[in-house]
């Protein structure tokens, strides 16, 4: 299950990166050119929004299973000084957790928002902040801090 749990995840970080990055794209333009709110607007941010809670629900899950976060706790002493291990231990499972409820808390906000810049300008601030924990806070394959393929098969 642990192996599978993995590949999903790797899979559907590439849909919330697509979504959030056309999220981002929607969000500055409307704002800077006062375009008015469309429902594929709308759509975009509740897509978005939604592989974000699927990603979390599967990283949460994967956390705790996870043999090397199950290592990290019963030896943290010694494990927070082991880079790889400490990353998903602590600073990924951090940082991630951060990013989603920016993700969150950004769609909500811009769904109440009564005029269409207001909505633009809120999701293009939000879902960047939670772009840039993300972006930091992936495992790329040329991260200095750890390494992981792009697509895990099942």
């Amino acid at each position: 299950m642990y192996a599978t749990l993995l590949a999903l995840h790797s899979l559907v970080r590439w849909f919330l990166l697509t979504s959030l990055l056309l999220s981002v794209f929607i969000g500055y333009r409307g704002w800077l050119t006062n375009r008015s709110f469309t429902k594929f607007d709308g759509i975009a941010r509740s897509v978005t929004e939604t592989f974000a809670n699927i990603q979390l629900v599967i990283g949460v899950w994967l956390y705790f299973i996870s043999p090397i976060v199950a290592y990290f706790f019963s030896n943290f002493k010694e494990a927070v000084h082991q880079r790889e291990i400490r990353f998903f231990g602590m600073e990924h499972v951090t940082m991630m957790l951060a990013a989603m409820i920016v993700i969150i808390l950004g769609s909500v906000k811009s769904s109440r928002k009564q005029t269409p810049k207001a909505k633009f300008k809120t999701m293009a601030i939000w879902f960047s902040i939670a772009l840039f924990l993300i972006f930091t806070s992936i495992p790329w394959q040329f991260s200095p801090l750890v390494s992981r393929p792009y697509f895990r098969p099942f």
